[in-house]
């Protein structure tokens, strides 16, 4: 079992930047591959960013190029930095976990076993 805690949402305005936090704990000592999603009112979960077990990361088209995905073990944190933020990213993002497992789908929520309980983000214009 993986447990998850987000945090560092808020708000902000377009073009600001932002960072979340994953404080992960558990049984972490397995390899493991790690995700952020985001979920709008009234629209699907969506896969944003993943990190997988050789550290290979994975973006979304709609925020590649803006947002980056990193994991610092000694602190158990996976952090999301954000940056050139868009109305539109305005959601709650969540982190995802799971065992290993043949990759795939890794920006897909069925890949994931774990989450946390979300942190809002909010862009305004």
């Amino acid at each position: 079992q993986v447990q998850l805690s987000e945090s560092g949402g808020g708000s902000v305005q377009t073009g600001g930047s932002m960072s979340l936090y994953c404080t992960y704990s558990g049984d972490t000592t397995r390899r493991h591959y790690m995700a952020w999603f985001r979920q709008a009112p009234g629209k699907d979960r969506e896969g944003v960013a993943s990190y997988d077990v050789d550290g290979d990361t994975i973006y979304s088209p709609s925020v590649e190029g803006r947002f980056t995905i990193s994991k610092i073990d000694a602190i158990n944190s996976l952090i999301l930095r954000m940056s050139s933020l868009r109305p539109e990213d305005t959601a709650v993002y969540y982190c995802a976990a799971s065992y290993y497992r043949n990759p795939r789908s890794m920006l897909h929520e069925s890949f994931y076993d774990y989450w946390g309980q979300g942190t809002h983000v909010t862009v305004s214009s």
